[in-house]
């Protein structure tokens, strides 16, 4: 099984940074995107942004500017760096993946638990 861990959510005053972190373990043969979606209250799950393993990019117009997706392959971890947050960026946040299985070599696409940002004066 692949899991996904993220860290780095929390409390931040609005205008404030914060700088989100996912990795991924266990039989993993190979991952090509990663991606951060949310979800706040009342609303569908969004995609923020995502990276394959290439350095490609791709972002919610209403987060571009402000937030900035990256990768280190070597270590299987996505980072996501939030910056000048707004209230309305307020959601629980989900690392993505789309890889293959070591064993299998079967298409995996594992979720992580989520963190919560909260972005609140």
């Amino acid at each position: 099984q692949v899991q996904l861990v993220e860290s780095g959510g929390g409390l931040v005053q609005p205008g404030g940074s914060l700088r989100l972190s996912c990795a991924a373990s266990g039989s993993i043969f190979s991952i090509n995107r990663m991606a951060w979606y949310r979800q706040a209250p009342g609303k569908e799950r969004e995609l923020v942004a995502g990276i394959t393993s290439g350095g490609s990019t791709n972002y919610a117009d209403s987060v571009k500017g402000r937030f900035t997706i990256s990768r280190d392959n070597a270590r299987n971890t996505v980072y996501l760096q939030m910056n000048s947050l707004k209230p309305e960026d307020t959601a629980v946040y989900y690392c993505n993946a789309d890889g293959l299985d070591l064993s299998s070599k079967f298409p995996i696409s594992p979720w992580g638990q989520g963190t919560q940002v909260t972005v609140s004066s």
